[in-house]
């Protein structure tokens, strides 16, 4: 029994062993296989952040979906987006070191999923498609200015000169070229294709008459001025000279020229002295300048024509006589007038009598002086003056009594100030309490009013002598 029980115990013992390492083991396996479950459910967790959200429908009315409707939706999206598989990259993460049991774990783990703890999904990079820009076509700059009339006018002097600067100087475009423009497109006609082409269109549909027009202008070359300059200046060439001078000289001259044409350049020719016979004088020097005035006296008056015209004259002597028939009326009617003037103004010279020793004239009223001694001012119920001055106008300003006029044996007038306000004599002040010499013409003003005072000359020259009688006595 001993045996037994000695051979028991060790069986039991490996039993207990055995069963406990069955267990150990099975309790391993179920946390493998729940390890395995979690690193699967990271990597789909980390799988399926790395994807954007799904975008809902803008309805009103949704139907509820299921989870695993969602699920797959989600997976199809990811998968459908995301090309190739996807490049996992272990991280450890940061803390204390994984123990022995750990490292079984994950090396049992990794047989299953070949994953680490935490992982990031990096996709491919997206290439961008980049539109290629068109580059327009380069169109020349003012191409619009120049017309197709410009163009064949440029054509036919260059072709007749040979010179761009005799063609910017003679030949008149239908806007203003500089000779760098000039140049610029004649080099365009010649070399650039595109703008001689469209060029050379354009003057083809010109009309005939334009055309007609445009060779008419053409500029004159040397060889047709040398031979329009054998021409004599001091004959009377006619047309028919210069129709000689095209039939003889067809290949010479443009086919456009007409006898006419020779003609007027010709006249230009001699005009400016370029004909072959034709020399320029040149100017005098020193005092033997020869000045308009002097050329003036040189004219023979007898040698110029006097044209008379009899119609013109006549009219001239008619209207000569009308202009002093109005004179006459106008000097007629002048007294009339004159009167009426004078009533208005009463600018007219006073007609003195022998009482009358002088006026104070106004505007409007006119003031006789008949005493030796007269006052001035402003009438009122209680005290009435010799001179009522608010009857040449607004007196208000003016005292009751303003002032005397007095005559002095010897002729002299003098006014006196015995008002509150200053009055002016020709310009001057006469304050209040002062006296003032009177002329004749002397003008008077008393508050914004103005009187002339006129003297009776002779019947004061009388006066004078009479006092310097009585004075000899």
């Amino acid at each position: 029994m001993d045996k037994d029980m000695q051979g028991g115990v060790p069986e039991a013992a490996a039993g207990g062993t055995t069963v406990g390492s069955t267990t150990a083991q099975s309790r391993s396996e179920d946390e493998e296989s729940a390890g395995g479950k979690d690193i699967k459910r990271t990597a789909t967790q980390a799988f399926s952040g790395g994807v954007p959200k799904r975008r809902s429908s803008s309805r009103s009315i949704k139907r509820k979906k299921f989870d695993d409707e969602l699920v797959e939706s989600s997976l199809a999206k990811s998968s459908s987006r995301v090309k190739g598989p996807p490049l996992i990259e272990p991280t450890r993460c940061s803390g204390s070191e994984p123990s022995s049991g750990e490292k079984k774990k994950v090396s049992k783990s990794s047989s299953t999923l070949a994953a680490p703890l935490t992982m990031v999904v990096t996709p491919p990079p997206m290439t961008k498609r980049v539109k290629k820009s068109k580059q327009p076509l380069q169109i020349t700059k003012d191409l619009g200015r120049w017309k197709p009339a410009d163009d064949l006018l440029l054509i036919n002097a260059v072709l007749q000169t040979t010179d761009l600067t005799s063609v910017h100087l003679g030949v008149k475009f239908s806007c203003r070229f500089t000779l760098r423009e000039i140049q610029e497109r004649w080099y365009a006609l010649l070399y650039d294709p595109v703008i001689s082409k469209l060029a050379w269109q354009a003057m083809r549909q010109l009309h005939p008459e334009a055309i007609a027009s445009i060779q008419s202008k053409a500029l004159f070359s040397q060889a047709e001025e040398a031979l329009l300059a054998k021409i004599s200046s001091n004959s009377q060439p006619k047309q028919e000279v210069f129709q000689e001078l095209l039939n003889k000289h067809p290949g010479v001259f443009y086919p456009s020229r007409t006898p006419k044409s020779l003609m007027l350049h010709w006249q230009l020719l001699k005009q400016y002295y370029l004909l072959e016979d034709q020399s320029v004088q040149p100017l005098p020097k020193g005092d033997q300048v020869l000045n308009f005035s002097d050329a003036e006296q040189l004219v023979d008056e007898a040698k110029l024509k006097d044209s008379r015209d009899e119609v013109l004259e006549h009219e001239l002597m008619i209207s000569d006589r009308h202009q002093k028939r109005e004179i006459r009326q106008l000097e007629q009617e002048l007294p009339r007038w004159q009167v009426l003037v004078d009533s208005i103004t009463g600018m007219n010279s006073p007609d003195f009598d022998n009482q009358t020793l002088a006026a104070l004239r106004g505007r409007m009223v006119r003031y006789l002086m008949r005493s030796r001694e007269i006052t001035l001012g402003r009438a009122t119920k209680d005290k009435q003056i010799d001179v009522d001055l608010s009857l040449e106008g607004p007196a208000w300003k003016i005292s009751r009594k303003q002032g005397i006029i007095k005559l002095k044996n010897n002729g002299d007038f003098f006014i006196a100030n015995e008002g509150r306000r200053p009055f002016y004599i020709d310009g001057r002040p006469v304050l209040s309490g002062n006296k003032w010499k009177l002329n004749n013409n002397s003008v008077v003003e008393i508050a914004g009013l103005r009187f002339v005072f006129l003297i009776n000359q002779e019947l004061i020259s009388l006066i004078k002598a009479e006092a310097a009688k009585m004075s000899q006595q």
